[in-house]
């Protein structure tokens, strides 16, 4: 089984924001949507939208230069 980088998806408040993706993200989405409800145990996969803000979140997080320059801004 893969270990993939993200975990159960946390229900929050959210904002609403609008993107365009590329047709291939949005299918890598959906693919990535069921390989972590096989993983969680989940009966079905979550919305692919709702991958999208805590894959960045988990992006940002371990991006090394944005928290460099975070802390030399501050």
């Amino acid at each position: 089984m893969a270990k993939l980088k993200l975990g159960t998806i946390e229900d929050d408040k959210r904002v609403k924001l609008t993107v365009e993706l590329p047709a291939q993200v949005h299918r890598d989405l959906v693919a990535y949507a069921e390989v972590l409800a096989r993983e969680t145990g989940s009966q079905a996969p979550p919305d692919p939208a709702r991958l999208v803000a805590p894959m960045l979140a988990r992006f940002m997080a371990t991006d090394r230069g944005f928290a460099k320059a975070r802390r030399e801004q501050a």
